[in-house]
Parts: C-alpha cells; sequence; structure tokens
C-alpha cells in the first residue's frame, strides 16, 4: 500500500475515533459526575472536549480529501503531518496513565480500547514516516 493510501486510511480512521468519542460522556456518566462541579469548570471541560474533537474531524478531513499532498513531502506536507504525529503521539503516551480499568466492564469496551491504542500507535508510526519521508 502506498502512502497515500494509508494516510486516507488514517483519515478514515480518525473518524472512526469520533465514534468512541461519542460514547465517553455516557460510558462515564459525565452528567451526574461533573453536576457537582461549579459551572465555569463543567464549561471549561465541554470546551476542551470540543477543541479535541474539531481537531480530529478536520485531522480526518485533510487526510481524506488532501492524501496526495500530505505524501508530496512538500515543507508544508512534512509540517502538517509532524503535527498530525505530535497529535496522536501525545494521546497514545496519555493512554497508560489514564485510569480506565473501573470503566472496562464489558468485553466490547475493553477491545475498543484497545483498538483505541493500536489506532493511536499506528495514526503516530505514519505521520512519523510521512513527516520524514
Amino acid at each position: 500500500m502506498n502512502l497515500e493510501t494509508l494516510i486516507r486510511l488514517a483519515g478514515i480512521g480518525q473518524f472512526g475515533i469520533l465514534v468512541a468519542s461519542a460514547l465517553v460522556p455516557f460510558q462515564l456518566d459525565w452528567k451526574s459526575v461533573f453536576a457537582a462541579l461549579p459551572k465555569l469548570h463543567r464549561q471549561m471541560y465541554w470546551t476542551y472536549g470540543g477543541y479535541v474533537v474539531l481537531a480530529i474531524i478536520f485531522n480526518g478531513l485533510v487526510c481524506v480529501t488532501a492524501p496526495a499532498e500530505l505524501a508530496g513531502g512538500s515543507p508544508l506536507a512534512r509540517c502538517v503531518c509532524g503535527y498530525l504525529a505530535t497529535f496522536w503521539g501525545v494521546r497514545l503516551c496519555l493512554q497508560p496513565i489514564f485510569d480506565v480499568k473501573a470503566f472496562l466492564k464489558t468485553w466490547w469496551l475493553q477491545c475498543g480500547y484497545h483498538l483505541l491504542t493500536v489506532l493511536f500507535a499506528s495514526f503516530t508510526a505514519l505521520f512519523v514516516y510521512a513527516a520524514a519521508h
């Protein structure tokens, strides 16, 4: 598979991560858990979450609509791929820090968690390669 195809598939995979992200507020019962927080804290948490979701949407759109440009090796393409590698690399590094065991109560949540880890690692490796290519 060529780099352009891998980047396009990564874009589709990033949209898949949004499906998992949409389940988080329900699985972690944010409504009742955050009820005890001051309003500003709740607003900030949702704002930060919104920024991350919008970043993932934009990242996925760039990968799906401009994979040839990202694979092209121009200085801008390398910078964008470097950003994507950093974005997903930071998320990969956070994976073992989050204490999720109490929330992975079903087999499908456990599988989903491990699939996310594989995706984060794959995206990081792919975009490091594309940035260096």
